[in-house]
């Protein structure tokens, strides 16, 4: 763990509802881009095509549109209508458009730059384009037999993975008000995953988690196979729970 790793992550901020997505695709991930409605940029990200993908574009969502937010204002704009990544935006019940590469192209221009591709460069014009001029643009049609097809089972991995991410917040905020040391011993680890779950269980007050050995601590990590064992439990020992 980074010497300098004493704290925890930020909540991202949850105030706006609205949320517009660029996403630049190819082969094998996807650049994304997610802004608000007055094209403050939220978050970037390079997200692995299918399933793995689908999950992280959702947890953006979750994380940035607040606890309220319908899935119908989500816009997101990507350079294709076809494939098993569309449906899946589809069948979630966000706004999809298929933009045409080169309206995206021309779209740059208005930022007086060469047009050349860049990923990051179209993922936010992308995002741009669906929130500026999404009246202009068409939107990708999501009642097809194959898109009927896996909107339930879409859904409901939409939900679950909403669900977890906000489950989660919630968990971060409390412990920022109840326990802030939990958050500083366990930043390496990342809060959603099962070792420092399971220390949380085993610890789940500052009075307990002052008494978690350095066996004990030890103990959880190598189960969950983490590397640096040593220099991680000596962390969460000093840095967190005291």
């Amino acid at each position: 763990m980074p010497s300098a790793g004493c704290r925890g992550s930020e909540v991202p901020d949850q105030e706006d509802e609205l949320l517009l997505i660029g996403d630049d695709w190819a082969e094998d991930h996807h650049d994304v881009e997610v802004q608000d409605e007055t094209g403050r940029k939220l978050a970037v990200a390079k997200l692995p095509e299918g399933v793995e993908g689908i999950a992280k574009l959702h947890e953006l969502v979750a994380k940035h549109g607040g606890g309220d937010l319908d899935p119908a204002e989500v816009v997101v704009g990507i350079e294709t209508d076809r494939g098993s990544w569309v449906q899946a935006l589809v069948a979630s019940g966000y706004q999809v458009y298929a933009i045409n590469p080169r309206q995206v192209a021309r779209f740059k221009e208005r930022y007086g730059t060469s047009g050349a591709k860049s990923d990051k460069g179209d993922a936010h014009a992308l995002a741009d384009m669906v929130r500026i001029d999404r009246d202009q643009l068409r939107p990708v049609a999501g009642d097809s037999d194959q898109a009927q097809a896996v909107k339930v089972v879409a859904r409901a991995h939409q939900t679950l993975i909403w669900e977890r991410t906000r489950t989660f917040q919630r968990l971060r905020t409390t412990l920022r008000e109840y326990f802030p040391a939990a958050l500083s011993a366990y930043a390496d680890l990342e809060l959603t995953s099962t070792d420092a779950l399971e220390l949380l269980i085993k610890a789940p007050t500052p009075t307990a988690g002052a008494k978690l050995t350095r066996t004990q601590i030890t103990a959880v990590l190598a189960r969950h196979r983490r590397h640096h064992r040593d220099a991680k439990a000596n962390t969460i020992q000093t840095c967190g729970c005291r």
